[in-house]
């Protein structure tokens, strides 16, 4: 399997091919972004994503990981 189809032109993409939506926060688990973000992304210029990008280390906190599998025996 090779990662042809998520090869992108739009520059600064924080998907991370973890693409799962916070039941309740409505925020990806993987890269932060709201829906509206992430259904827009190609649609925004330069500065409207770098926006976006800067706030997104500040939501990491709100979303509780899940910790299955091994790492929930760690």
């Amino acid at each position: 399997m090779t990662d042809d189809v998520w090869i992108r032109d739009e520059p600064l993409s924080p998907c991370n091919k973890v693409c799962q939506i916070h039941p309740e926060m409505r925020i990806c688990i993987g890269c932060y972004r709201t829906i509206n973000e992430i259904a827009t992304w190609s649609r925004l210029t330069d500065m409207e994503r770098r926006e976006i990008m800067e706030t997104l280390p500040d939501r990491a906190p709100m979303i509780a990981k899940r910790r299955g599998g091994r790492a929930r025996t760690r």
